[in-house]
């Protein structure tokens, strides 16, 4: 393992050398923000496809980032690589004392349990809200997920699920309303509580709202295409056809799916 990382650290200390790449010794951390967040999207759309060496490769972009930034971070004298990795290890040694120490735990239920009441602990000694833990940056429906799974833990949730599709349905009625009055920040306002609300209902169903979402967009491009194809064989575009032709395609694209 340590002949694998050890190039590539030297790799970097000589892109990042007065005599090394114009573009790689331009870059900062701000700069390397928007390359971090794409090579994470490459990994997941990776996983999400059948060819291992695919996910081989964008794993091993994303680890040029984390290692791009501990060398910044080494030179502004913050820390280094060894520095980032020594810290996971210590962290993941002292949140499974159920491994590492003496402590049994079965069940994975146990498991999440503990390392939630870990958690709880470092933040209180740090005086840090419970919900400091979600990143801002995280996309929305997931940051919603795990604000709520954190409130929930606190004890902060509805009794029932029944209760929480009451909250969508009454938040369906605000929108339509706010919509209605054609104020479109009271819009907005309505329609990310309704979001939040289906959000809440998902993970009282142990649903992955952004997985959920995922799917259904690439259902939704699946059936376009299809009725894109179609339409090209009959020598047509989709703007030439009315509405009810496209929806009699869409209904021919669903039951293709289904056969």
């Amino acid at each position: 393992m340590e002949d694998s990382v050890k190039p590539l650290l030297e790799i970097m200390a000589r892109l990042r050398a007065p005599d090394g790449c114009p573009w790689d010794r331009e870059q900062t951390l701000e700069s390397l923000r928007t390359y971090l967040l794409e090579e994470n999207y490459e990994v997941l759309e990776a996983m999400d496809g059948p060819d291992p060496e695919a996910l081989r490769e964008e794993l091993g972009d994303l680890l040029f980032q984390i290692v791009f930034q501990s060398r910044i971070a080494e030179e502004k004298g913050w820390f280094d690589f060894s520095d980032v990795a020594a810290g996971i290890v210590e962290k993941l040694v002292r949140r499974h004392p159920h491994v590492f120490g003496s402590e049994r735990l079965t069940t994975s239920h146990e498991v999440v349990g503990q390392w939630e009441k870990l958690k709880d602990d470092e933040r209180r000694r740090r005086g840090a809200s419970r919900l400091a833990g979600v990143p801002g940056r995280l996309p929305a429906l997931l940051r919603a997920l795990r604000l709520s799974e954190k409130a929930a833990r606190a004890g902060f949730d509805w009794e029932e699920t029944r209760q929480v599709f009451e909250k969508v349905r009454e938040e369906i009625r605000e929108w339509e309303e706010a919509t209605g009055d054609a104020d479109r920040e009271a819009a907005s306002r309505e329609l990310g509580d309704l979001l939040f609300s289906l959000v809440n209902v998902a993970r009282r169903m142990a649903l992955d709202p952004e997985a959920s979402l995922q799917s259904a967009n690439r259902k939704f491009c699946g059936r376009f295409q299809r009725i894109e194809a179609a339409l090209a064989r009959e020598g047509r575009r989709i703007e030439e056809v009315d509405a009810a032709r496209l929806n009699e395609l869409w209904e021919e694209a669903k039951d293709s799916e289904e056969g």
